[in-house]
C-alpha cells in the first residue's frame, strides 16, 4: 500500500532474552514494555510488529529498538513491505488463517 507516495513497512522484532536472574527479568520485562509503547504488537512470544507509514518511520523505530537492546540475548529486526506481509502464511493448527491487516493511518495533508 503507499500512502502519499511512501511505501508502507512492517518493523519485526525477534528477541530472545535471559530470564534467569531477577536483573534479567526486569530487562525482559522493560524491553517488551518499551516495545509496546511503542506501538508494536506482539504475534507470538518474543516476536512483535509494529506497521509504519514509511521505509523512513520504520527507520526510526528501528533505531528506537535498538537503543533499547539489554545487555544480554539476542535481538534480530527486519523491515518488509506490506506486500510482502500480506504473503505471509499463518496457520493455527491445521486452519490457515489470513495475515493481521494493518492499523488504519491517519493521513494529514
Amino acid at each position: 500500500m503507499l500512502i502519499s507516495g511512501y511505501r508502507c513497512m512492517w518493523v519485526l522484532t525477534m528477541f530472545d532474552l535471559p530470564v534467569d536472574t531477577k536483573k534479567a527479568r526486569r530487562q525482559y520485562a522493560q524491553f517488551r514494555k518499551f516495545l509496546l509503547e511503542d506501538g508494536f504488537t506482539r504475534m507470538q512470544f518474543s516476536v512483535y510488529a509494529r506497521h509504519c507509514a514509511s521505509e523512513e518511520n520504520a527507520a526510526v523505530h528501528l533505531s528506537r529498538v535498538a537503543q533499547q537492546v539489554p545487555p544480554d540475548g539476542e535481538v534480530r529486526i527486519i523491515t518488509i513491505t506490506d506486500k510482502q506481509f500480506e504473503r505471509m502464511r499463518i496457520f493455527w493448527g491445521k486452519l490457515r488463517r489470513p495475515a493481521e491487516k494493518p492499523a488504519e493511518q491517519l493521513e494529514l495533508f
